[in-house]
């Protein structure tokens, strides 16, 4: 079963503790059904093949009239107590939005939710994306249930798409917030899971990335300190460098992995890793003069005079 049929199988086993709590849900139910609200004399869902929401029908349309008030017209009945028969007419009213009435106190508000997303709401597992949205058949059911779910402190939305209008959540907080606000926790703790485990890898890859950055700029600074070296000990030879940039050469050459932090352990006293980097940068600006880079002074610095300058 998908994440949203685990959802949805959860509310249908959730029951308002109150017969206002219940009437909401009912009204949601019929509101978000997609059909009309009576059909030729048929309860809402009669033939339904959308299993689970016709089930909840079924479970609150027993708690509601068979068991608490027996006989009478039931289809008339349930329809006033959701405040969707004209009496005037004596038929169905519209049933694409529910009366406010219904909607006062927060229990009804959560009810109310669970009965649409039961009827027209799907979620996407969130192992891939965090997407929670609700099918409404016209604007004004769109907005009445945009207004109640951000009575919670939400952010729902509204698109259209193809003829219908989707109240939608796209993050995932909020997405477990709405779950909540639906009590279904069980579900709510699945997210919650999958929600760390994908944060924790993300922040994971982002440290290692981080370090390979890091690790590939010192890699690179490393050879080009070496390819340096070798040049100046190919062309001028580093025996006429000063003392503390030969033997830092030396030590590069020796040590071509090491850090400078490291390099800088290796020399008598030793010296600093800014200490260990300014050496090399006056190797590496040696080396672009032997290139052809900037000649002057060139043979004056290979023995040892002038490099105070650079």
């Amino acid at each position: 079963m998908s994440f949203s049929g685990e959802v949805k199988r959860e509310l249908a086993g959730r029951m308002g503790k109150s017969r206002h709590c219940r009437i909401a849900e009912l009204a949601a139910l019929i509101s978000f059904e997609g059909k009309a609200a009576v059909e030729n004399g048929r309860l809402p869902y009669a033939e339904s093949e959308n299993e689970i929401p016709a089930e909840k029908f079924r479970l609150l349309a027993e708690k509601l009239f068979q068991k608490d008030e027996p006989g009478g017209d039931l289809i008339r009945d349930m329809l006033e107590a959701v405040k969707m028969w004209d009496e005037t007419t004596g038929q169905p009213a519209d049933a694409s939005r529910a009366d406010d009435l219904l909607l006062q106190k927060d229990c009804c508000r959560r009810a109310f939710i669970r009965g649409a997303f039961l009827a027209g709401g799907s979620i996407s597992n969130p192992n891939k994306s965090y997407h929670f949205e609700i099918v409404c058949k016209t604007e004004a059911q769109a907005g009445q249930l945009k207004e109640v779910i951000n009575s919670f402190e939400m952010d729902a939305k509204i698109v259209e798409r193809k003829k219908h209008f989707i109240v939608y959540l796209k993050e995932g907080s909020q997405i477990v917030d709405i779950l909540n606000i639906m009590e279904a926790h069980v579900a709510l703790m699945n997210l919650e899971n999958v929600r760390i485990l994908k944060e924790m890898r993300n922040s994971v890859n982002r440290k290692v990335n981080c370090e390979t950055a890091n690790i590939s700029k010192t890699v690179n600074a490393a050879v080009k300190q070496i390819e340096d070296i070798v040049y100046i000990r190919d062309t001028a030879g580093l025996s006429g460098l000063p003392e503390n940039l030969r033997e830092i050469a030396e030590l590069r050459l020796e040590y071509p992995e090491a850090p400078l932090k490291e390099l800088g352990t290796y020399l008598n006293p030793p010296v600093g890793k800014s200490g260990v980097n300014h050496r090399l940068r006056k190797l590496s600006i040696f080396a672009d003069e032997l290139r052809g880079n900037g000649t002057q002074n060139t043979a004056a610095r290979s023995e040892g005079r002038g490099w105070e300058q650079l």
